[in-house]
């Protein structure tokens, strides 16, 4: 007779949700548990790379997320004055396209597949037990402890399960950038794309509906806020290119999100403790610069499932370090990456700028395919079978 294995999701975002959506088609009871009071997704849009699409359609998500996403078409990089600097097609990474969709429409899509009881909102984990070979895992909240034998930690950048189960890692630092993030509320037509000024970044981003996604990053001292944070935007980018002043002057206040960019500069030296798996930012959050974030979250999702899906209760420690194995070195290599695509996006000499702009210039149209081509072992990632 087989025995049902459970396991417990701390964290109820893309990565919790697709990990805990992969380990219910591989058999396991699974609960997720969110402290928020309710799964409503900041008001941001989310690309997804061709690798994260393959790793989403083995949880039977696959064709909804493309009935319910854009298609990412032209693509390239443009000066504050809506000069190209560098412009192409997105089919030069490949046969598979980004396709581009709101946050909302990602996690709508995955709550569906788990049945209303595996989730309980408004609950805060306060405790992690990784236990042993012989001993499940633990987590308590603020009611209850729960037992399980899989404890997956999707807890986010700060997460408090990372935190305790390596209390001597120095958690996530500031990456030098901060960022703005809105959706409009009516359709816009814009070309996506990403515009470079000095030690700014915007892009602008077509959702299915016609929607616009917009994120714009400004280097700036860690935790700089501002009394009219939308008045700031207006006023620091008011000279760019069209649409972004209009796309402004039409949003409320309401609509814009301000964060800091920070990453795991220090990478961790494992993704599992005993029976507890990191999986997303809590186990490798990295800059946005490569648009890898949730890519790599649902990549861990799957990879996860993969290799807990024939082991036993005793067998899982071991299972969980081939997770490791399979993870740690991808996710790193991707994190430095976009780190140093990071870096050339904050500086602000104008040298610095102007010999970033030729260089782009005389790299052509060539630059985009030559880097779709470095980008290959990223994108080109298969799922396990």
């Amino acid at each position: 007779m087989t025995t049902t294995r459970n396991a417990v999701v701390v964290g109820a975002g893309i990565g919790g949700l697709t990990t805990a959506v992969a380990l219910r088609r591989r058999g396991w009871d699974v609960t997720v548990l969110e402290r928020a009071p309710s799964l409503e997704p900041v008001g941001a849009g989310i690309a997804l790379a061709p690798n994260a699409v393959r790793a989403l359609a083995t949880t039977g998500v696959g064709d909804r997320v493309h009935e319910l996403a854009a298609l990412q078409g032209p693509v390239g990089i443009r000066r504050p004055d809506g000069d190209w600097l560098v412009r192409g097609d997105a089919a030069m990474a490949g046969e598979a396209a980004t396709v581009l969709l709101h946050r909302a429409r990602l996690v709508s899509l995955l709550t569906d597949e788990l049945p209303d009881a595996s989730l309980r909102l408004g609950v805060e984990v306060v405790g992690v037990d990784p236990g042993g070979p012989d001993k499940p895992a633990t987590v308590t909240t603020g009611a209850e402890t729960w037992s399980a034998d899989l404890v997956v930690a999707a807890d986010g950048i700060d997460s408090p399960a990372r935190a305790a189960l390596f209390p001597d890692h120095p958690g996530p630092v500031y990456s030098g950038a901060t960022a703005w993030r809105f959706v409009t509320d009516r359709p816009v037509i814009v070309q996506p794309a990403e515009t470079w000024g000095r030690g700014a970044v915007v892009g602008l981003t077509p959702l299915a509906d016609g929607r616009v996604y917009g994120y714009l990053t400004a280097t700036l001292p860690e935790r700089t806020r501002f009394d009219d944070e939308l008045g700031e935007l207006r006023r620091r980018f008011a000279d760019w290119h069209d649409p972004l002043p209009a796309l402004l002057a039409a949003l409320r206040p309401d609509q814009v999100l301000h964060h800091d960019l920070r990453w795991l500069r220090t990478p961790l030296a494992h993704y599992h403790v005993e029976r507890v798996a990191l999986v997303g930012d809590a186990a490798h959050a990295m800059p946005p610069n490569l648009g890898q974030g949730g890519a790599q979250a649902i990549e861990d999702a799957v990879v996860l499932a993969s290799v807990v899906a024939d082991a036993g209760t005793e067998q899982l420690p071991a299972a969980l370090a081939s997770y490791t194995d399979r993870r740690r070195d991808r996710t790193r290599r991707i994190a430095r990456t976009s780190a140093r695509i990071g870096r050339m996006t904050t500086w602000r000499s104008p040298t610095a700028v102007r010999l970033r702009e030729v260089g782009m210039r005389a790299a052509g149209r060539w630059a985009l395919p030559r880097a779709a081509r470095r980008l290959d072992g990223i994108l080109g990632w298969q799922p396990p079978a």
